[in-house]
């Protein structure tokens, strides 16, 4: 039977390098096909779809692109390294270790945990090179390389606070019981920082903001140039059509010989 299962393993490779290269090239489409269209462009857009009487229902696929601005209450505050920006996301995992016993033996297994994640929500803008600004309502995405201002390992220590939220995960999690330490990352946007930008621009909310389309749609935030994703894209598409046909033809190869072994 080891055809079988080795035929099984092949083709369900194919299967998931299939889901992949469907979702690469779905985003690799979706970037090729969309408009950039500037901010007046947009905001005329939006004109002719109020005097057509659809206020509040302006919707349009667009790339844009700009410098990172905070909303109007401010710029945020990363939870971790305090640096001032317009979206951040943290996480921090717990590294223990776990004793089992099997067939009278002690074993010893490593393992990670994650205690604590957050993204903000807050919106914020894009001013362009004319200097006209465009709302951004992240609707808790992740961009595309955030740049990382925390990176690092905490060993722990008993009966210490420690650095960040060590003290208070030690009190919710029950101190050191078997605890290694914490892994502490966190990503922002700074403010100034330079975006490229695809979504949906509306004007649910009044002026005009780009956010997240519907269910079939594809929002980018990316610290990247759109040339830089389409490069990628193209890359990955490339390398996911080969191991769809590498699998598949090894599937095929496999159940063939499982089959001729057989009747043999």
């Amino acid at each position: 039977m080891w055809w079988f299962i080795a035929t099984a393993g092949l083709l369900a490779a194919a299967g998931a390098g299939m889901f992949q290269l469907h979702r690469t090239r779905a985003r690799l489409v979706a970037m090729t096909v969309a408009e950039r269209l500037s901010i007046p462009e947009l905001e005329q857009f939006r004109e002719v779809s109020d005097e057509l009487g659809a206020r509040g229902g302006f919707r349009r696929i667009s790339e844009v692109t700009g410098v990172a601005h905070p909303h109007p209450d401010g710029p945020l505050q990363a939870e971790l390294s305090r640096a001032e920006c317009v979206w951040y996301r943290y996480r921090v995992e717990r590294h223990y270790e776990e004793f089992r016993y099997r067939d009278g033996k002690r074993e010893r297994k490593r393992r990670t945990e994650k205690v604590a994640e957050h993204t903000s929500w807050q919106g914020f803008a894009v001013i362009d090179d004319e200097g006209r600004t465009l709302g951004v309502d992240p609707g808790g995405t992740d961009p595309d390389h955030a740049v990382k201002t925390v990176d690092r390992f905490e060993p722990y220590r008993e009966n210490s606070s420690g650095d960040l939220l060590g003290g208070i995960l030690d009190r919710v999690l029950g101190g050191g019981d078997g605890t290694i330490g914490y892994k502490y990352t966190e990503w922002i946007i700074p403010v100034g920082q330079r975006l490229y930008i695809l979504g949906e621009v509306h004007d649910r909310s009044g002026p005009l903001m780009i956010g997240k389309p519907g269910a079939s749609g594809h929002f980018v935030i990316s610290t990247r140039t759109a040339q830089q994703l389409r490069d990628e894209a193209a890359t990955y598409h490339a390398r996911w059509r080969l191991v769809v046909l590498a699998g598949a033809l090894l599937g095929l190869i496999t159940l063939v010989a499982g089959v001729v072994d057989i009747v043999m």
